[in-house]
């Protein structure tokens, strides 16, 4: 299945990333429509796929496209939304963080069908998990085609995979500092971060797939009892590690509820 014409409201990274995994072959889309801010990644865009058109303003995107994506910053999200006239029963994907989906329809103003989705830069390379709420087959088709689409029952479910999806920053600290301390202890970055980059891709290719097993067992296996790598997560829980990112993850999921 395909959708004919897309529409990006917001022209930045996420877009940019969305747009190649659509396009990549096999092509999901026939037209994508995108809004002309950040010139220099819609130009891109444009002169590598003929499928891209730039549009002359946002409002432009929302009249050519059947399906539109809101992908701007949560802090003009509001102004810009409220400039936009959409169709009833127009098909609209809010990739806005940390927005209210009632505040968002408020915004609109129209009848539309209203969906909100998680997507990660790695649906360039069609290798994305994307959290999609509510349930929908057209659009988890899309995003299945980028990757994973995980379809949440409930706002709480997706809220929670949104707290979880910021740790990918913590994830990429935790190389640096590893890769870090080498340098320091007196290995040449470029070859600890040659060695460590791989290491982590292996541990999550172990964790991930059908038959995978459980990541407790998984850190049970990789700690052997008296080794190194026990001792490294001893200490990590033992000096606040786990209670630090405990702390952290609830106090995203305040931000995005609306508590923090």
């Amino acid at each position: 299945m395909t959708i004919d014409r897309i529409g990006f409201v917001g022209t930045g990274a996420i877009t940019e990333a969305m747009v190649r995994g659509l396009l990549a072959e096999p092509a999901y889309a026939a037209e994508i429509h995108v809004s002309p801010r950040s010139a220099h990644i819609a130009e891109g865009l444009a002169a590598e796929f003929a499928a891209v058109t730039i549009a002359r303003d946002n409002q432009d995107v929302v009249a050519r496209s059947d399906m539109v994506f809101l992908a701007i910053r949560p802090q003009i999200a509001e102004e810009v939304v409220r400039e936009l006239s959409f169709r009833n029963g127009q098909m609209v994907v809010s990739l806005v963080a940390a927005t209210e989906r009632q505040a968002l329809l408020e915004w609109i103003g129209a009848d539309v069908s209203l969906l909100q989705a998680i997507p990660l830069p790695f649906v360039a390379h069609r290798q994305g998990v994307t959290a999609v709420y509510p349930p929908d087959a057209t659009v988890a088709a899309l995003f299945d085609t980028l990757g994973t689409a995980v379809q949440c029952q409930s706002r709480k479910e997706y809220d929670l995979l949104a707290a979880a999806s910021a740790v990918m920053s913590t994830y990429f600290g935790i190389m640096e500092s590893v890769a870090g301390w080498l340098e320091k202890s007196g290995l040449e970055r470029a070859k600890g971060q040659a060695y460590i980059a791989p290491l982590f891709a292996g541990l999550a290719q172990k964790a991930s797939g059908a038959g995978a097993e459980p990541f407790s067992a998984l850190s049970r296996e990789f700690a052997t009892r008296g080794g190194l790598n026990e001792q490294v997560l001893s200490d990590f829980d033992k000096k606040g590690g786990v209670a630090a990112l405990t702390a952290a993850l609830d106090g995203v999921l305040a931000r995005i509820e609306g508590k923090g």
